[in-house]
């Protein structure tokens, strides 16, 4: 018989290990490509002392000549606070008791369950890689009607998605925690809600629920913002990477401008580009018109890629069209305080009633960052458009 208690230990003694392997593998290219690790992890924080700049401490010198002074390697501290990712199931007491009498059943309802966790945890875990840290999804432009409303960026993934909208304020909008996003329209840049705001939310914004500010720091906070990990990149270069200006011009000659640039004056290898599936099919057309071969995969990350002097570029559907970037994937760790794990209460429950719903919940928790160790190796490309274009 099914009861709570087996069902408990079948999600920790069973369901962990298959949903955190799962989730671990196959998320993006960037992702497989960077290190996991719990080293750096102090407390709630991560905390690094980083070598930056010129290390010169090895010269030439004459045979009898006096023995160098020891050369100070300069740091730059790195504190940034682990953030909290979370992935809750539901499970109703009817659904429960339905199948209590039978085995087959009640893991197919479990299964169903974790599916939907795993397809979610990875959808929004290689999103907030591309993100700010903000969990910002867009800006409003216009109102259209109580609840429908022109976006700056429109993606066919905001459907369904839970969100907050602020106010101009940056302040939530009355009636607007909480709310879904229920259809987009690519052709006119809008999105629908299922409820009316009746507040003021042009060049407001559109969040993630309950994720506001509370984000992994993603690529977004590496090339935009004024500040990164608490330094204000005009007053230490070390943490700006380099923006390179296309001139409205994509080609190959620009690709591999950046790539130079980043070897000859940072002393970066750049070993992934990573770009949107549009902007992928414009560097795929560029080698294509040179009578190269574009369909290659990477055996490491074991994703279909096309390759620029040999560095593959990887399309993803949460980078922008606008931005081309450049990385250096041994820079970057998800420092982690622990892998996926279930949310326990002091009775080492995981199955927990929801108050006042015929339910129950478990949570599966991660606490951990995304720390780019040298954010002057990394660089985007911006301002291109394809010869090939017309």
């Amino acid at each position: 018989m099914i009861t709570i208690q087996n069902a408990d230990a079948a999600l920790k003694d069973y369901y962990l290990d298959a949903v955190s392997s799962q989730l671990n593998e196959n998320v993006s290219p960037f992702f497989s490509a960077i290190e996991k690790n719990t080293d750096g992890v102090y407390g709630k924080d991560v905390k690094l002392a980083v070598v930056r700049g010129y290390t010169g401490c090895v010269v030439a010198g004459a045979e009898d000549a006096d023995l160098p002074d020891p050369y100070k390697n300069r740091y730059a501290n790195i504190t940034a606070p682990l953030k909290n990712i979370y992935g809750t199931i539901e499970i109703s007491d009817k659904a429960m008791r339905a199948s209590r009498e039978s085995s087959g059943a009640f893991v197919n309802l479990i299964n169903a369950e974790m599916e939907g966790l795993v397809s979610s945890a990875k959808h929004n875990f290689r999103r907030m890689l591309f993100g700010d840290g903000t969990g910002k999804l867009c800006t409003v432009k216009s109102k259209v009607s109580a609840s429908v409303y022109e976006v700056d960026t429109v993606k066919e993934y905001f459907v369904g998605m839970q969100v907050d909208v602020y106010t101009v304020l940056n302040k939530p909008a009355l009636n607007a925690e909480g709310i879904y996003v229920t259809a987009v329209d690519r052709v006119n840049g809008t999105v629908t809600f299922d409820a009316e705001i009746s507040d003021l939310i042009v060049d407001g914004g559109v969040y993630v629920h309950g994720s506001k500010d509370s984000e992994l720091t993603g690529l977004g906070a590496i090339f935009d913002g004024d500040t990164l990990y608490g330094f204000v990149k005009a007053d230490d270069p070390y943490f700006a990477p380099y923006i390179a200006d296309g001139g409205g011009t994509l080609s190959e000659g620009a690709l591999s401008d950046v790539l130079d640039y980043m070897e000859e004056n940072c002393n970066s290898k750049i070993n992934a580009i990573l770009c949107s599936f549009k902007t992928r099919k414009k560097i795929a057309a560029l080698a294509d018109a040179n009578r190269r071969v574009v369909n290659t995969i990477d055996v490491r990350a074991g994703y279909g890629a096309v390759s620029v002097n040999d560095v593959p570029v990887y399309a993803d559907k949460y980078c922008p069209d606008d931005r081309i970037i450049f990385i250096n994937s041994d820079d970057f760790s998800l420092y982690q305080l622990c892998d996926w794990e279930w949310l326990e209460d002091e009775d080492g429950k995981i199955l927990k009633q929801i108050p006042g719903k015929a339910a129950y919940s478990a949570t599966l928790v991660k606490y951990a960052e995304l720390i780019c160790r040298k954010p002057c190796g990394q660089a985007m490309l911006v301002n291109f458009t394809a010869e090939n274009d017309g």
